[in-house]
């Protein structure tokens, strides 16, 4: 249910290739045209074999609005899900792996961080930490099953791994039980075993013997069929840092202390009641992001549970703060960020880029203009060097005006066997996938 080591924005995607960049027009990047290009480009034997044969959008289908929306298979009954895994090629062996052990949440972490996403020029690479793992790995519910391995026979080596997390959707006016499909990950040399399309199969076996029949999962690459395109954008927080390691680069007639300058932040957040979340805030927190999700076409159906797992704050992982109203105590508005950093590949100076990505934001009392600057403040004050945020939910009209710059990638969002007949623009997605 997922394809290529590609996950949320690669992370090298940055505006140094062009400071001065537009975002493409909303012309230029739909999925139509975005197909065609594609399907033009390559030869009949590299179309995506593998997709076609799943239940998946297909780009031949696009406009086809006699084609009904919701699922694209009906679920199959659990008796006629086959029981035993796919086969591996001869040298290799399944794994489960239990995320909750020291022992395999660090072979987890080598083989990410020595293997993951890596950006076209290959200068940083996504480094999660263990702690991160946990956090995305074990939401309310989880099945340890779907956490998979794939491990050399002769050295017990873990060389490949690709993991689900349920989830509840609402696509339109329906709530969906789905997986979350996400770090598909094979080490780098057995990149032509072909293992993956293997290792996706497997996944959506072991969902539907849990009778879970739709998933989501989001790629840097273009396969059948994005639901939505969108952007990543970036804003400097250590702006000396991003130049020296090449994340960005001085824009014109500009110099480093111009540079400085021109990103400088408060030191102190600017909204009276302004606080970190605490455990007995979840209700509110849950009312107000229920409430604001509403209005997204595709977008999560959190619960208290959810609400408590995903958006407490976790020192390292997760931050999240609120507006609690001076007067009335009222809780009015809330924002959060989570912690992405990068191994910086191959500088002598810096080995780290600690990176802070826009989650869940919700404003009601508070501008949402004056909230993400609130959180910008306090990712500065935390020593991140760099804030990113996707142009979903109500993100774009506010990125240029508190100085993000666009990035040079982009990051598709996937349903599997659930069709959308329509490709959501970015600001109709209420959906985060880490």
């Amino acid at each position: 249910m997922a394809d290529s080591n590609s996950s949320p924005g690669s992370p090298g995607e940055n505006p140094k290739s062009n400071p001065d960049a537009n975002p493409p027009s909303e012309n230029e990047s739909s999925i139509e045209t975005l197909a065609r290009k594609v399907q033009e480009s390559l030869s009949i034997e590299k179309k995506h074999k593998f997709w076609e044969t799943q239940p998946v959008g297909q780009f031949k289908d696009l406009g086809d609005s006699s084609l009904p929306e919701g699922p694209i298979e009906p679920p199959t009954p659990l008796s006629e899900v086959k029981q035993e895994p796919y086969n591996l090629p001869n040298l290799y062996e399944w794994t489960t792996c239990d995320i909750d052990s020291d022992e395999t949440c660090t072979e987890v972490y080598n083989l990410l961080t020595n293997n993951y996403v890596e950006d076209d020029e290959n200068m940083f690479r996504f480094n999660y930490s263990k702690e991160f793992l946990r956090w995305a790995l074990r939401p309310p519910g989880y099945f340890k099953s779907w956490h998979i391995g794939v491990r050399a026979k002769v050295s017990k080596k873990l060389v490949a791994f690709i993991t689900g997390v349920p989830a509840k959707i609402r696509v339109c006016d329906e709530v969906v039980k789905m997986t979350e499909i996400n770090f598909l990950c094979v080490h780098k040399k057995l990149r032509s075993k072909r293992l993956a399309p293997v290792m996706i199969k497997e996944v959506t076996r072991r969902v539907h013997l849990e009778n879970i029949w739709q998933a989501a999962y989001t790629a840097g690459v273009v396969l059948p069929t994005p639901i939505a395109t969108c952007q990543y954008w970036h804003r400097s927080l250590n702006p000396k840092k991003l130049i020296d390691v090449g994340f960005s680069r001085l824009g014109p007639r500009m110099t480093m202390s111009r540079t400085i300058k021109l990103y400088k932040l408060p030191e102190k957040t600017l909204t009276p009641g302004f606080r970190k979340m605490e455990l007995h805030d979840v209700p509110a927190v849950t009312r107000l992001l229920r409430d604001y999700l509403s209005q997204f076409l595709v977008a999560p159906d959190f619960d208290e549970d959810d609400v408590e797992h995903w958006l407490l704050p976790t020192e390292n992982v997760v931050d999240s703060y609120l507006v609690e109203s001076p007067e009335t105590h009222e809780i009015t508005d809330f924002c959060s960020f989570y912690t992405l950093p990068s191994t910086i590949l191959g500088n002598q100076n810096y080995s780290t880029l600690k990176a802070a990505y826009s989650y869940y934001n919700v404003s009601t009392k508070t501008p949402l203009l004056q909230l993400m600057n609130d959180a910008l403040i306090v990712a500065k004050r935390k020593d991140y060097d760099v804030f990113n945020a996707l142009d979903i939910m109500q993100n774009e009209p506010l990125l240029k005006e508190l100085k993000f710059g666009p990035g040079d990638g982009q990051l598709h969002y996937y349903l599997y066997n659930y069709r959308i007949r329509h490709t959501l623009k970015p600001s109709e997605l209420g959906l985060v996938l880490l």
